[in-house]
């Protein structure tokens, strides 16, 4: 059974917790996990790049010059796409990027992407986020007495104000509830820290007990 180091409010290690198998021990499904984060990746591009092609591009009704006798080549309008200030061929247009992924896929990628983490001993769980005032320097505190750096995801069953403001400033830091939760997210943090409830929240919503 993996286990999770466990601290108080204050950041003080009270010891370690049990974790459901079923959820933070299954095998890693890593085409599972690529599948999931590149959908992640899609789904926020905004699509919106977009060129006009020789429709749309003003000018060009009037034919320059008459079609023979001039010695030129003979074109329609001055819009055409050889021509500077011309339309574009084959440009971007506006379009969609998302991805679908199946609801247990996502649930299977998430339970893989905590799994890693749980592995490598870089998920941790807090009593409660508890700050005596919401600043940037007791997060910092609070942070360093889990031994946490770099990229850290901060996961909560519900928002805390307090915490939220006083960690927006740090960079590296990011503030997650557990039912938003993504294997992006945990998978781009090099320190998972979630409180209790929202550990007993993840273990409900992805138990193979519940209903898919």
């Amino acid at each position: 059974m993996p286990k999770a180091a466990l601290y108080n409010a204050e950041g003080e290690r009270t010891g370690d917790i049990d974790l459901r198998d079923d959820v933070f021990g299954v095998p890693i499904k890593e085409d599972i996990l690529h599948q999931a984060v590149v959908r992640h990746l899609a789904n926020q591009r905004a699509g919106t790049a977009a060129v006009k092609n020789r429709g749309e591009v003003r000018g060009g009704g009037r034919k320059p010059w008459r079609q023979k006798g001039t010695g030129r080549a003979r074109v329609g309008s001055i819009r055409s796409p050889i021509w500077r200030g011309g339309g574009i061929v084959f440009g971007p247009q506006p379009r969609s990027y998302k991805q679908a992924m199946p609801r247990k896929m996502r649930r299977l990628a998430l339970k893989s992407a905590l799994s890693v983490r749980a592995t490598e001993g870089e998920l941790v769980v807090i009593e409660d986020f508890k700050l005596s005032a919401p600043k940037t320097k007791e997060a910092i505190k609070l942070l360093d007495s889990l031994d946490a750096a770099g990229n850290i995801l901060l996961v909560a069953s519900e928002e805390i104000p307090e915490v939220i403001l006083a960690t927006r400033n740090i960079p590296g830091v990011f503030f997650r509830l557990a039912d938003h939760l993504s294997a992006y997210d945990v998978l781009a943090a090099d320190k998972v820290v979630m409180t209790s409830q929202s550990m007993t929240r993840i273990e409900e919503v992805l138990s193979d007990a519940q209903p898919s």
